[in-house]
């Protein structure tokens, strides 16, 4: 872990100064390589699904971490729209003069090397060394034990990419072993990492959280909701209550809770829970919800705080917006959000007050990704205040420095 620690420090140093266009030279070279070694992925992919199996993972977690052709290609495209984007190092951010002629530049420079652990999702692999790569920085990468072999095999064919291009392929680096000590070691090595990005379920981010002893930016659970207001055009509820939670259940943006306002109840409830029981999907309601069709079980006070990630939605009638923004600032995990409504008072009523990452207006929650957001792919959705909040792109993997630009001169 040492080793890896200095070869990206020493990886790093030399992305600081390396021009935009080697680094998006390098980002399309790693595509087209792992273009070439599909075959090679999708086989090491097998043997991580197999065994997954084998192990009895939830179909939702095994969806979570199958490729396919379509999505090595979605990876390749990927890391060539990562290339095409604007580059975020050197950018002036503010530049002012004082009286004594000093210029004053705020730039944005790489942090360094960001230490990336994550669970399941081999295109992690991909997303997270292309976006380090852009924004100037070296990873460290510790992919989750299910999907080890498909990670190795996509961070091989990055480095051979990236190598071919003329840069080092010490800028993507993935911890070679699936020991769990070496994700303590990683979370210990200041002098080498100079910020960590946990991915994954609760456990892994408490864990990383009480142990780092370097910066830390956070994705939490994604227990996203959906507010139906009394002023929403139902169809266009139908649509999004159902694309928030059946498009794909096991991302973070899925929705786990309806929030239908008592006002729309008698027009929209019946309608939006049978169009979820209809498409397999399990409701967990309040009375008043379990009153509009005997297939909702009963909703108990965990399930407020549950993130599914599968087929499974909690449901409940409230008093118009404030009681929603209550419940969602009270059991939601500060990730995405959204309303469904034509009154423009209350969309602002409810983005004004909701306290999370991504709060949307008649659209659903499963554009809570950097690529819709047209910033390429993103590392995360960081649900934490400081430094970086919502989708973590390559801009939001910068920090800044000042250059002050004098002519002589000296303090009195």
């Amino acid at each position: 872990m040492d080793a890896i620690g200095r070869a990206a420090r020493a990886a790093s140093a030399m992305l600081a100064a390396v021009p935009a266009e080697a680094k998006a030279q390098a980002l399309r070279a790693a595509a087209a390589r792992l273009r070439q070694d599909c075959g090679r992925v999708l086989a090491a992919n097998a043997e991580d699904v197999a065994q997954a199996r084998a192990r009895g993972l939830t179909g939702s977690l095994v969806d979570r971490l199958v490729l396919d052709p379509a999505r090595v290609e979605a990876m390749a495209r990927g890391l060539e729209d990562i290339a095409d984007l604007p580059d975020p190092v050197g950018g002036i951010i503010a530049e002012w003069e004082r009286p004594n002629g000093l210029r004053i530049r705020r730039v944005r420079v790489p942090l360094g090397v960001i230490g990336i652990i994550y669970e399941s999702r081999p295109n992690v692999t991909a997303d997270a060394g292309g976006l380090c790569l852009k924004s100037g920085n070296a990873c460290i990468l510790r992919g989750g034990s299910e999907s080890f072999a498909s990670s190795r095999a996509i961070a091989d064919a990055m480095r051979a990419g990236i190598a071919s291009a003329g840069l080092p392929a010490d800028a993507i680096q993935l911890v070679p072993t699936t020991d769990r000590a070496a994700v303590g070691r990683m979370l210990a090595m200041a002098e080498h990492i100079d910020v960590i990005v946990p991915r994954g379920g609760r456990s892994l981010i408490e864990r990383v959280a009480a142990e780092s002893r370097i910066p830390v930016i956070k994705h939490l659970d994604g227990i996203c909701h959906v507010y139906v207001d009394a002023a929403a055009d139902e169809a266009k509820a139908r649509a999004v209550v159902m694309n928030s939670k059946m498009r794909r259940t096991s991302v973070c943006g899925a929705a786990e809770t309806l929030l239908v306002d008592r006002a729309a109840a008698a027009r929209l409830l019946a309608p939006l829970v049978r169009d979820l029981l209809e498409a397999g999907c399990e409701v967990r309601g309040d009375e008043a919800v379990r009153a509009v069709d005997p297939r909702v079980r009963p909703a108990a006070p965990e399930d407020w705080d549950t993130e599914y990630l599968d087929a499974v939605i909690s449901a409940r009638v409230v008093d118009g917006v404030d009681e929603a923004v209550a419940h969602v600032n009270r059991h939601g995990s500060h990730h995405t959000d959204a309303i469904v409504t034509e009154d423009r008072a209350a969309a602002a009523r409810f983005t004004g007050r909701v306290d999370s990452a991504i709060v949307l207006v008649n659209a659903s929650t499963q554009f809570a990704d950097g690529a819709e957001f047209g910033m390429g792919a993103e590392i995360g959705i960081s649900t934490g205040k400081l430094h970086a909040r919502g989708p973590v792109g390559a801009e939001q993997l910068t920090s800044y420095k000042y250059v002050v630009l004098g002519d002589g001169q000296t303090r009195p």
